[in-house]
């Protein structure tokens, strides 16, 4: 694929994309049909909140098989691992999100809702209204908001009867700490030489202020990711063979989702983060995004995350978390190339891609779900003899 400038997307394909159904549509099929209902509904429900029914189960499932599939069972240089949900809260002060897994928080003075500030710029909300100096205001009744103030994201919980400062933990806000602290183990144990990589899939949790798109965004959701450890480049400024192997990775993750998953090419496109909008811990990202009834939008996001984790969970611990090299006859920290994708927001695509409208034999609209067969909820029915022609062998 042909280079490009940073922030400027490409499209996978030259052909004009079919719109995708609109939203309401599939939220309502989706709840007809037993895919997803919203969480706790006989009390009201919970804003960013949703249940799996039994075709939504079996579809994630699935899914996740696929990836699972692909990324370790057909690979032979990727293992798995099933890290712990609740952790010890120094392994969230050695990644860097207690200090900086936020997000800038607005208030309207009027209304009294919230909003992130850089989703009202970015068109979450739609055009929302100016003040004289350009300000955005309230997209519901155009009142003043409050400045901008950091909203840590992370959900805070308490382990043990006694709820103080001593007993805190982390629900955990990403899938990649967990393998990043069992780096060495899983190493040793497996024998393995660089490059290598350790998977694992598992719920995650953030406290997000979101403008409600269905499961694009939610609460809680689960995650399938992949920490690729390789040698540290010979030139840190200038990281040639490192960015090579993460472009590799992102046309791997581009494939998987035409080919394995079966998402209409035209409707894909990569694009690359600025450096004003790269992670704390990122060197280049590279973000695979799907047309969503609203506009384009992240389905996974490969980043080459340098030596950042390891370094910092060795410097806060004080265990070195390092590779020997034989034939340097050196301990080197490994660099990291992490593909990271949203198994809920890939069930909400997989939806959206699948859906279609075909006439029946009367000519009355019908809609079918054209999912690829090995993603398919349901493989085969067994059905009562019908008098119905078209259903007649």
């Amino acid at each position: 694929m042909a280079a490009r400038q940073p922030g400027a997307p490409t499209s996978v394909s030259r052909q004009v994309p079919v719109p995708a159904p609109d939203l309401e549509t599939i939220v309502s099929l989706a709840k007809r049909r037993g895919f997803v209902f919203p969480s706790a509904e006989i009390y009201g429900g919970f804003a960013n909140a949703y249940d799996y029914g039994p075709l939504g189960v079996e579809l994630k499932r699935n899914i996740r098989e696929a990836w699972w599939r692909s990324m370790v069972q057909e690979r032979d240089d990727v293992v798995g691992l099933d890290a712990a949900l609740i952790t010890n809260p120094l392994v969230w002060v050695g990644s860097g999100h207690v200090a900086n897994f936020t997000d800038p928080l607005v208030d309207c003075k009027r209304c009294q809702r919230r909003f992130r500030a850089d989703h009202l710029e970015e068109g979450a909300y739609g055009e929302v209204p100016r003040d004289a100096n350009g300000n955005p205001l309230c997209p519901y009744d155009g009142g003043e908001l409050t400045e901008p103030r950091q909203f840590n994201m992370m959900f805070r919980t308490q382990v043990g009867p006694v709820a103080d400062e001593a007993n805190m933990a982390y629900l955990p806000p990403e899938t990649a700490q967990g393998i990043f602290v069992n780096f060495v183990n899983v190493q040793q144990s497996m024998r393995r030489k660089l490059p290598f990589g350790i998977a694992q899939t598992r719920v995650s949790f953030r406290n997000e202020i979101t403008p409600g798109r269905f499961i694009f965004r939610t609460l809680e959701f689960e995650q399938m990711e992949m920490e690729y450890f390789c040698m540290p480049p010979r030139d840190r400024d200038n990281p040639v063979e490192y960015l090579a192997l993460h472009r590799q990775w992102v046309e791997e993750r581009l494939r998987w989702y035409i080919e394995v998953i079966g998402i209409a090419p035209e409707r894909l496109r990569l694009r690359d983060h600025d450096k004003d909008e790269l992670s704390h811990y990122s060197a280049a990202t590279t973000d695979i995004e799907y047309l969503f009834p609203w506009g384009w939008g992240e389905l996974e996001g490969i980043a080459a995350r340098t030596d950042f984790d390891l370094s910092s969970h060795a410097k806060l611990s004080g265990q070195p978390l390092t590779y020997f090299d034989e034939d340097t006859g050196q301990h080197v920290v490994p660099w990291v190339i992490e593909p990271a994708a949203g198994l809920t927001r890939t069930l909400a695509v997989v939806l959206l891609d699948a859906y279609s409208e075909e006439p029946d034999e009367k000519g009355e609209k019908r809609v079918v779900l054209k999912f690829k067969p090995r993603l398919a909820p349901i493989k085969v029915a067994v059905l009562p003899l019908s008098k119905n022609d078209a259903l007649r062998p």
